[in-house]
């Protein structure tokens, strides 16, 4: 897989912008966004990261009740990144409804679009369509075809390099362990169509390498 950090499209943005009714222009808050994602210490969650979201969500646009608050809310999902902070998903929520409340969208659609950041910390099965929706779109890495799920791994492995090896190992199998112990891991049934088995091919092997 070729994870290059890439670029966001800046002209993708500024129209999803304006279909939320945001008053601002939208340029400064691509900016920050632009910013988040190059920080140096990220190797998977980049620019390419959202790039890839976003290209499964125009594949199953259709799935979605609130398209453009989905849209948004992938946009700012990891924005706040910290390895080692316990509430990126939170903190990114809140620059969210930030961002999108002092540009004049209106608080019900910020409120939703933050609701939808919190639900891809993926620590709770989600039941909301739209929440099942984000969460199935973030995770269909877990299911791609075994080179690009390696070469994710070995960059989330870089984010957290400055943690032991045994301590990584132990760590990163009860994450992945988790998801396995889900009836479904995807909540939607394209998706599970398309990435439940390979998913769960990808996990069970990778667990073995990690007990290893």
């Amino acid at each position: 897989m070729n994870r290059q950090r890439g670029t966001l499209d800046q002209e993708r943005w500024l129209e999803l912008w304006s279909r939320l009714g945001a008053q601002s222009s939208g340029t400064s808050t691509f900016a920050l966004l632009a910013a988040a994602y190059a920080e140096s210490h990220r190797a998977y969650h980049t620019a390419e990261h959202i790039r890839d979201c976003l290209a499964e969500l125009d594949a199953s646009r259709n799935l979605a009740h609130h398209p453009d608050e989905l849209e948004t809310a992938l946009w700012f999902h990891d924005a706040i990144y910290l390895p080692a902070a316990s509430d990126n998903e939170e903190q990114s929520a809140e620059l969210a409804r930030a961002a999108l409340t002092d540009a004049g969208v209106p608080e019900t659609v910020a409120a939703r679009v933050a609701t939808l950041i919190l639900a891809t910390s993926h620590t709770v099965i989600p039941t909301a369509p739209d929440d099942n929706l984000i969460c199935d779109i973030d995770l269909s890495i877990l299911g791609r075809g075994a080179t690009m799920f390696d070469e994710f791994e070995r960059r989330i492995r870089r984010e957290y390099a400055w943690v032991p090896e045994p301590v990584y190992r132990r760590e990163r199998s009860a994450v992945l362990a988790g998801f396995l112990r889900r009836r479904w891991i995807y909540q939607t049934d394209p998706f599970r169509l398309k990435f439940e088995i390979p998913a769960r091919a990808n996990l069970t092997r990778l667990l073995t390498e990690l007990a290893g």
